[in-house]
């Protein structure tokens, strides 16, 4: 439920006056449509927006002792729990100046005393409409921004880029992964396990993606494509070795998920191969005017895709033009010229040489149980802190109550 909203659904609404009188009206005014809160001082206004249940809209008085209504909203606005909570000013000021002042400040509006009942009624309700309106839109739209790349999708909001179809020519570094064998070792499993252990997996490496500033372009099975150089790019060289450093951590952000899901019961050692390749390839918008997709095609990324199919598990299979740019900064060696589908010539390929672990087992982050009629998963990474202490209680009252 809605943090703004009480338990009976209406919306709450704050008054600030130091006037009890104009307090009183205000709240007899408006509390049979709404839940009406009331402060006498700038004070206690901000400490009931900064509540666990803190108003959907504030009525704020301008000309108050101590604390003024354009400090106050100064503060909330400060604070980003409370600056988008919209404020109307209430006062007996009326020049053009104050009131662009107050507007200026962030105030939506002005209602100037005596008040009209009925304007007040009014303008309350077309406030609130365009603040629900705001946030069903801020919502929406992060939900939206969970099916695109974040560089996408910060590219579209800020205006630097526009949903049409349009592509371009540029040099890009393409990562290609996968998961060796991962559809024959799991086979046999129970569905919600694979979900699990793919979205962890997917979860952990997007993760890493974000932190070297690649874009992430789909998911594929088990299969991960990201690329380097649009919408944003550090430069070619730059961006080549951002992409080599982010396979390098994926490898060792793998052996520490192996430790978990061996505790889902996996009887394999999963190991990803990456494959990286460096060329022009066509970055855009492909697709129609009723559905776009944000990707890149040509010969480079087939190139990519097949350097990763022929990586080992575990390992980095970088191309001759990756190695060019990278090459004095990260270790490889040179493999014997591969046949790779769909390339006349063999490709010149280099391993890279991935950093070995220190050894140590990773902590202990999935606990699973299953018998019959009993299936318990506890997954540390994915729970916070709180509910984490909290939850601990639990399997001791279950083994009570099955004594």
């Amino acid at each position: 439920m809605d943090k703004a909203k009480a338990a009976d659904g209406k919306a709450r609404i704050l008054v600030v006056d130091d006037t009890p009188d104009n307090l009183y009206l205000m709240q007899a005014l408006l509390e049979d449509a709404y839940a009406v809160s009331t402060a006498s001082s700038g004070a206690q206004a901000l400490e009931i927006a900064r509540s666990e249940s803190p108003p959907e809209l504030i009525l704020l008085d301008i000309m108050m002792p101590e604390m003024d209504g354009y400090e106050v909203l100064r503060q909330l606005g400060q604070d980003i729990a409370t600056a988008s909570i919209p404020v109307i000013f209430l006062t007996a000021l009326s020049s053009i100046e104050q009131e662009q002042y107050g507007l200026d400040l962030g105030a939506v509006d002005y209602i100037t005393k005596p008040i009209s009942p009925p304007l007040v009624l009014a303008r309350v309700h077309s406030h609130l409409e365009r603040s629900a309106n705001a946030r069903r839109l801020q919502t929406l739209s992060e939900q939206l921004g969970r099916y695109l790349a974040p560089q996408v999708y910060q590219s579209l909001f800020d205006g630097s880029r526009e949903a049409q179809i349009q592509t371009q020519r540029k040099q890009l570094t393409v990562f290609f992964s996968d998961i060796k064998d991962f559809t024959a070792a799991t086979a046999r499993w129970q569905p919600q396990d694979i979900t699990y252990l793919l979205n962890s997996y997917f979860s952990e490496m997007s993760k890493i993606a974000h932190e070297y500033g690649g874009t992430l372009d789909k998911f594929i099975g088990d299969a991960v494509v990201i690329f380097f150089g649009d919408p944003h790019s550090r430069g070619i060289k730059e961006d080549a070795l951002q992409c080599v450093k982010m396979a390098l951590a994926m490898q060792r952000r793998m052996g520490e998920l192996q430790q978990q899901w061996r505790e889902l019961g996996a009887d394999k050692s999963f190991q990803i191969r990456c494959g990286i390749n460096t060329g022009y390839c066509d970055v855009g918008n492909f697709g129609s005017n009723l559905r776009m997709d944000y990707t890149i095609i040509g010969p480079e990324v087939n190139l990519a895709a097949r350097l990763e199919q022929a990586a080992a598990p575990g390992g980095i299979l970088i191309s001759s033009a990756t190695h060019e740019l990278v090459g004095d900064e990260i270790a490889a060696d040179p493999r014997a010229p591969l046949a790779a589908k769909g390339f006349a010539n063999p490709i010149h390929a280099f391993a890279v040489r991935c950093e070995a672990g220190d050894g140590a087992a990773p902590a202990r982050k999935v606990f699973r149980w299953e018998r019959l009629g009993m299936r318990v998963l506890i997954d540390l990474d994915q729970m916070p802190q709180a509910e984490a202490t909290a939850t601990a209680s639990e399997p001791r009252e279950m083994a009570e109550r099955l004594h």
